[in-house]
């Protein structure tokens, strides 16, 4: 139904005077009473008026089931009635939802005002006397219709607001998400909190470099989409088990992953995690070749130190460690061996006594000269001298 604004009204959005008969022609209107006689004189007045869409029920009990088969802009409702009387249909509107927005306008005789009040008291918009005038219904059946246009208006702007609601909680909800993918939880909690630099010391952590030997190679002779995918793969499976390890990935460049132990939160164990996270990779990269038909190994290595840890960047944040420690990590991952775990002797000496360690002797790595280093064979109490 078109939108009535009383006539002279400034409102945006008002219908002028000259459209108000086409607003009443669209309105459906439900006359309800038991007088043949008198639905037709209520239909023909209301026609008169300008109303065409105009439907009649013969008692209580068949108006509701009319107003339950479709929705109605406006009822005009006897009170005297059998099967159901007015005051009866009144009580069943205010208890189903789907009827409560009706605007009622009660028929009623001379003899029936107190009654009509009560009906009014009930849920009933207004109450006309029997015949009406003219003059009057006209008068009646406007405001009722205009009050329903503002009732309705003001639900929709609720639902409207409700779901504007819901898409800035579901907006936040992504955002929050997002976050936590790209930075820790505690450090994303730092940021929301509004701290604006972000960097920490940290004296002790275990940082690991790993790389996928042979992919450059593979990535010549697979169709980008078949590689993408097959990383994916591969990194999502690395994601879960540093996930169930409890230690932190930093980031993935290229075709190599890095994690660390022992940050944001400090742990006592950070070595011992990222190696059982490293042997875990090693071996999930095997079932991985099984499945995608493949032969790449991959280089692993690790070292113990201090770091600094902070965010960088204003629109793409990122979590980043600086210091030795992460040069000294990526050098025992390129000088380390295809297959292999490659530790230094700092890395070493945390895992001492839990692991089974191979020494390895010095190698040369870029940067750092000769380097005392070692390889992770398993989770033994052993340590073996070549």
């Amino acid at each position: 139904m078109n939108e009535i604004i009383p006539q002279g009204s400034n409102h945006e959005g008002a219908i002028l005077p000259e459209q108000v008969a086409s607003t009443l022609k669209k309105a459906d209107v439900l006359v309800v009473d038991d007088s043949r006689m008198m639905r037709a004189a209520l239909s023909r007045s209301l026609r008169e008026l300008g109303f065409s869409n105009i439907s009649e029920a013969v008692d209580g009990a068949d108006a509701v089931n009319k107003l339950l088969e479709k929705p109605y802009d406006l009822m005009l409702l006897d009170m005297e009635m059998p099967v159901m009387n007015g005051m009866e249909v009144l009580a069943a509107m205010r208890l189903d939802s789907r009827l409560s927005g009706v605007p009622v306008i009660v028929i009623s005789a001379a003899d029936q005002i107190e009654k009509a009040v009560q009906c009014i008291e009930a849920g009933a918009e207004d109450y006309l006397p029997k015949p009406p005038a003219l003059t009057l219904l006209r008068a009646r059946v406007t405001t009722a219709l205009e009050k329903k246009r503002l009732r309705d208006l003001e639900r929709l702007r609720f639902a409207q607001l409700q779901a504007e609601k819901e898409l800035v909680e579901l907006e936040k909800e992504k955002s929050e998400k997002l976050l936590l993918n790209i930075l820790p939880s505690t450090i994303a909690g730092r940021l929301k909190s509004g701290e604006k630099t972000i960097a920490n010391g940290h004296a002790t952590v275990s940082v690991m470099f790993a790389d996928l030997c042979g992919f450059t190679a593979l990535s010549r002779k697979t169709n980008p989409a078949q590689l993408v995918e097959m990383l994916n793969g591969i990194f999502t499976a690395f994601d879960l088990i540093v996930e169930k390890h409890g230690v932190e990935k930093i980031k993935t460049i290229g075709d190599c992953y890095m994690m660390v132990g022992g940050l944001p939160t400090h742990r006592d164990d950070h070595a011992q995690v990222v190696a059982d996270a490293a042997l875990e990779m090693v071996q999930a990269l095997d079932r991985l070749n099984q499945i995608n038909g493949t032969d790449l190994k991959m280089r692993v290595g690790i070292h113990t130190g201090p770091v600094v840890a902070g965010v960088i960047g204003k629109i793409k944040f990122t979590y980043d460690l600086w210091g030795d420690t992460v040069n000294v990590a990526s050098r025992m991952e390129s000088s380390g061996l295809p297959g292999m775990v490659h530790l230094s002797e700092q890395t070493q000496e945390a895992l001492k006594g839990k692991f089974m360690l191979e020494e390895r002797g010095f190698v040369e790595c870029k940067g750092l000269g000769q380097v005392k280093t070692f390889f992770l064979k398993g989770r033994e109490s052993q340590v073996i001298s070549v």
